[in-house]
């Protein structure tokens, strides 16, 4: 494929609505929604963007708020896992910016810092795997007469409302929209989780399908029970404008228990494959970039600021996942910021087929896609990855829960 033009910059002046008619030109056909369907989501790619929220993190209040979904100005989520899930901020980083909060807050948003740390070691450990129930078969109700997302329920419809038109809800809808799909629903979990996927800006595998996993109970052992209680709690005024709100079809908690156990993948104490430790090799004469480290701080980037980079829209995987629209445009806007710093190609194609025959440098990725590719091309340095607790050989750690991984690790 011809390289395509550079993305507009917003630093330089563009609106995300150039970068929307630029995705629009050169990926819509990619695209869930088409190309004329192209919009922006609710917040800006790029290394600015990240460094300005980054600079406003405020966790004060966070252990009381952040599961607040209505009304939004009390919400105490604090929007940061695009930039996390695309390598614009790192976990250390927001580790140590809330140092100086409030105990309680610290250690609840710290908390929360490690469950997504957990999630990359877990997605390191079992890759693809996790696509799969891990422990149980997903629980089966029936009964349940209308769409697993039936937008008659006005908690339902805001979650999905807010799903497609911004590309980012807090963690609680996302509890209520698997639970609702798969544990009182009875549909598939897969499903569902890949129809989150496509919408999230900071949809990652790892994140989202162990989130997914967790709540229907197929990693857990214990279905998450979603009921009105938790919308009368959370967001109140949402039941007030239902119009089932007086024959509300989940007034009570699902009815599903723990489903048969599976042949799962080993999830006892063994090593977590981490990558390097420091940089191997050398002599690579053009940057590999990934969806997984695209900030102006990535590693192989920083290494020689006057090297070429290339980030290849891998059109393959594209095709078959149809993200939204605003999911490409976050990365569009993060790539045309990279652009307006220093020489980078953006391609459209097969990575590997568009990579082919050139000596690469690049960041390590805890990912089995990356994994795959290096195999296939000439990958001559790598850098290592930013892990809040890099995984160490001499240490092997449960991935089986949380609690189990966070004593093995010692956090």
């Amino acid at each position: 494929m011809p390289v395509l033009p550079a993305p507009p910059s917003l630093d330089d002046g563009a609106a995300p609505e150039d970068v929307a008619s630029w995705v629009a030109a050169h990926l819509g056909d990619l695209a869930r929604e088409g190309a004329d369907g192209v919009r922006p989501g609710a917040l800006r790619g790029g290394q600015a963007a990240a460094d300005a929220a980054l600079a406003g993190l405020d966790v004060r209040g966070y252990a009381r708020s952040r599961s607040t979904v209505l009304p939004v100005a009390r919400q105490g989520a604090t929007r940061m896992s695009p930039y996390v899930r695309h390598g614009l901020v790192g976990l250390a980083e927001l580790w140590a910016a809330v140092a100086q909060a409030a105990d309680h807050d610290r250690r609840r948003y710290r908390d929360e810092l490690l469950w997504q740390e957990y999630a990359r070691h877990l997605y390191a450990r079992v890759g693809a795997d996790l696509g799969r129930s891990l422990r149980h078969e997903q629980p089966r109700p029936s009964g349940w007469p209308a769409a697993p997302w039936s937008e008659e329920l006005r908690c339902v419809e805001h979650a999905t409302d807010a799903l497609r038109s911004d590309g980012w809800v807090v963690n609680q809808q996302r509890m209520w929209l698997a639970s609702q799909w798969a544990v009182r629903a009875g549909a598939a979990w897969r499903v569902g989780e890949d129809t989150m996927f496509a919408h999230l800006l900071d949809g990652s595998r790892a994140a989202n399908r162990l989130g997914w996993q967790w709540t229907v109970g197929t990693g857990s052992g214990k279905p998450y029970g979603f009921s009105r209680w938790q919308v009368e709690k959370r967001a109140p005024e949402l039941c007030r404008r239902c119009s089932l709100r007086d024959a509300c079809p989940i007034d009570d908690w699902p009815d599903a228990g723990v489903g048969p156990a599976v042949p799962g993948p080993e999830l006892g104490r063994a090593p977590v494959p981490g990558g390097p430790d420091a940089v191997v090799g050398g002599g690579g004469e053009r940057v590999w970039l990934t969806a997984e480290s695209l900030g102006l701080g990535d590693p192989a980037l920083v290494a020689d600021p006057d090297r070429h980079a290339t980030f290849v829209f891998d059109e393959p995987l594209l095709r078959r996942l149809q993200l939204s629209g605003k999911r490409l445009v976050f990365l569009a806007e993060t790539l045309g910021e990279i652009a307006a710093t220093r020489p980078l190609e953006v391609r459209r194609g097969d990575v590997v087929a568009e990579l082919a025959g050139v000596p690469l440098a690049t960041t390590y990725a805890p990912v089995p896609g990356w994994h795959r590719r290096r195999a296939a091309l000439d990958v001559v340095e790598v850098h290592p990855w930013p892990w809040l607790v890099a995984p160490r050989a001499d240490r092997p750690a449960s991935v089986r829960s949380f609690s189990a991984w966070r004593k093995d690790v010692g956090r």
